[in-house]
């Protein structure tokens, strides 16, 4: 199949669309908006809906009622609107309804600014609304990869029957790049006997709900819940590592940090130093075992954030405090550079200038 250069936003839109997906609910914000416009191009062509919602809230909350009726469906925003999304993304987990929420981040706190951020992982990873609950959380590190992961996203809300976030920072929305598009109807496809579909009198009504008021009821709900989200731990978690194998000191990053790191991996192999890198590409679950491996034998970690350091923890949490984790990073919109990077592995190493 040949390649098209797109931009990383209408990759993730038309990806979506070959997924199978036909309904989409969104409210315009940058750096995201080219995937609304894409859909609203798209959608009435191929007997889909596009529907710009009066609100951040309204939209997720037409998700949340197709998703009920057992099709796929997805909304996008950027930071300040999918924090207004968080309610509706915990009923979403509270009801076990699968849906896609994209998220091309921004500087924040607050309207922040509109230059690429990695600031939301805390958001994303750690529930973001109220109540017990996971997302999926995919960061892609490519256009091709916005559009393979928003398939993946897709199939794994689905099989789990939990809500899925794709977690790309501003550069990946607006960057072009080759990418080869999926084919028509990408991604397994399951069966979903729970929809609320109509029963034609040949079946008990089925009913979407996350309001539990006996308290051993919601008990069992959100017990039950844990069990499926430990089974997509085991098997869903997707990593990345670049010459760990004999690494001394190693890198961990993900989304546009992530390939300014191999820039700066591969500068400080050519000077002696054995750096490598850890690339999480779920991250939640995030792959503690890939840096608990690691652990056993590097010198140190190097977490590289367009954040305050959102990621720093999951690396203690996994490398169990055996080694010393440093931040490297940029924050405000502004990136790190493979030089920045590099001088923080020539301090770990300890060379001198």
């Amino acid at each position: 199949m040949s390649k098209v250069l797109m931009k990383g936003n209408e990759a993730i839109a038309e990806a979506a669309i070959r997924a199978g997906c036909r309904h989409y609910f969104g409210y315009p914000i940058t750096p995201q908006t080219e995937i609304a416009a894409y859909m609203a191009k798209r959608m009435p062509k191929i007997g889909g809906t596009f529907l710009q919602a009066e609100s951040e809230i309204s939209a997720i909350n037409m998700v949340y009622g197709v998703s009920s009726a057992g099709l796929r469906v997805m909304t996008s925003s950027s930071s300040p609107g999918v924090s207004l999304k968080q309610e509706g993304i915990s009923y979403l987990a509270g009801s076990d309804l699968p849906a896609l929420i994209v998220n091309v981040q921004r500087g924040g706190p607050g309207l922040g600014g509109i230059q690429p951020s990695q600031s939301d992982y805390f958001q994303a990873t750690k529930g973001g609304g109220h109540g017990d609950y996971h997302l999926i959380v995919l960061a892609p590190a490519s256009v091709q990869e916005m559009a393979d992961l928003t398939v993946k996203a897709f199939e794994l809300a689905d099989k789990y029957r939990m809500p899925a976030m794709l977690l790309a920072d501003g550069t990946m929305g607006q960057m072009m790049e080759p990418v080869e598009l999926p084919d028509e109807n990408s991604g397994k496809t399951f069966e979903k006997p729970w929809a609320v579909r109509g029963t034609e009198c040949k079946r008990e009504h089925n009913i979407i709900n996350s309001l539990y008021l006996v308290p051993e009821q919601l008990e069992v709900k959100n017990l039950e819940r844990y069990e499926r989200y430990k089974k997509v731990e085991q098997n869903e978690t997707l990593v990345e590592e670049y010459l760990t194998e004999d690494a001394d000191i190693c890198v961990v990053a993900f989304g546009i940090a992530a390939r300014v790191s191999k820039n700066a991996i591969n500068a400080a192999r050519e000077k002696g130093i054995k750096a490598g890198l850890i690339r999480p590409i779920t991250l939640w679950p995030f792959p503690s075992e890939s840096v608990a491996r690691a652990a056993d034998r590097v010198k140190g970690f190097i977490s590289v954030e367009l954040s305050m350091g959102q990621m720093i923890d999951d690396i203690r949490l996994a490398e169990n405090c055996r080694k010393p984790v440093v931040l490297c990073n940029r924050v405000g919109g502004m990136i790190p550079s493979p030089e920045q990077v590099l001088k923080a592995i020539e301090d770990m190493e300890g060379v001198e200038r």
